[in-house]
């Protein structure tokens, strides 16, 4: 928590450089309650594409940040940690687009994951989120539709919509990747009324096991609106924050609880972004982030289409 000079500080800072900021639900704790939103990454690209001021601060990883500067060019954007990056982003190689598109033509869509670079999504046709993917590639004209850069999130989107035939790239989140079923089967024996509730990057077999599978604020949702005293969380666990604050806001604290697997579901590169280096950015203007121009108009054309058919 920081303390009161530097709150006070940071609340001069922002009117000074007429900042908004913009924190994920897997960064530090601090970093969430020093944001003006809070949110998962479809949540985030709207407000940063509508959002009326000079300065974002986009407490994430790069992809996000990246993003937010693409949907608001005229925004000075900055992030808390630069070096804040996100592997799957790159789990790519160029050769499987072009392949598909050789094999399939104007029968392809290729549907980005908002987890990748820009260059990723300049090669693509639309951009999704866990929380929109399934909606945007049912409206999809095309039968065929590449689904880049995850595998696991493509996986579940296969299922829901077996009238398309979804192709799978091999990336992956580390983090989610690395949620065991086993871990989770030993919580719901200790646990057994509990709802499990996971995020789709994880593995089929993580899937298959859960009450409930969405998007990180579809999982906090479920956790705060639910009946159910206990839950087990297949997600990264930042997202305890949000879910703590709304449970204790709704009269519910000590009443729910909530379980992660033994091996805690940390994301290295978002725990890096805390409240002072925040506070750190705005106060040194450091951090600021571009866009290479020469894949600014294709990224910036799927990110568009992904809000457009995501209403």
């Amino acid at each position: 928590m920081l303390d009161k000079e530097l709150l006070e500080e940071f609340a001069e800072l922002k009117k000074r450089n007429d900042a908004v900021v913009l924190a994920h639900y897997y960064v530090e704790d601090d970093a969430q309650d020093l944001a003006d939103y809070v949110g998962d990454s479809y949540f985030l690209a709207q407000k940063a594409a509508s959002i009326d001021c000079k300065t974002l601060v986009f407490a994430g990883v790069e992809f996000m940040a990246e993003s937010a500067k693409l949907l608001s060019p005229n925004k000075r954007v900055l992030m808390p940690e630069p070096t804040a990056d996100c592997p799957m982003a790159h789990m790519l190689r160029k050769e499987t687009i072009d392949e598909a598109r050789e094999q399939y033509g104007d029968d392809l869509a290729v549907a980005c994951y908002v987890n990748s670079t820009n260059q990723m999504k300049a090669w693509s046709d639309v951009c999704v989120t866990s929380a929109n993917a399934l909606r945007i590639v049912e409206r999809l004209p095309q039968k065929n539709v590449l689904f880049i850069p995850d595998q696991h999130l493509g996986h579940y989107i296969q299922q829901q919509v077996p009238s398309k035939n979804i192709i799978l790239n091999d990336g992956f989140c580390p983090t989610h990747e690395a949620i065991d079923v086993a871990e989770i089967r030993l919580l719901m024996q200790e646990y057994p009324g509990a709802a499990v509730c996971v995020h789709p990057e994880c593995p089929s077999w993580v899937l298959d096991v859960a009450d409930y599978v969405g998007s990180t604020s579809g999982i906090i949702e479920r956790c705060v609106t639910g009946s159910e005293s206990d839950y087990i969380i297949g997600t990264v666990y930042g997202v305890l924050h949000e879910i703590e604050r709304r449970v204790a806001a709704a009269g519910d604290a000590g009443k729910k609880h909530f379980h992660f697997p033994a091996t805690t579901p940390i994301c290295p590169n978002m725990r890096r972004v805390t409240g002072q280096k925040v506070v750190a950015c705005l106060r040194d203007l450091s951090g600021e982030v571009f866009v290479d121009q020469s894949t600014a108009e294709g990224a910036r054309r799927a990110l568009t289409r992904m809000l457009e058919l995501a209403v």
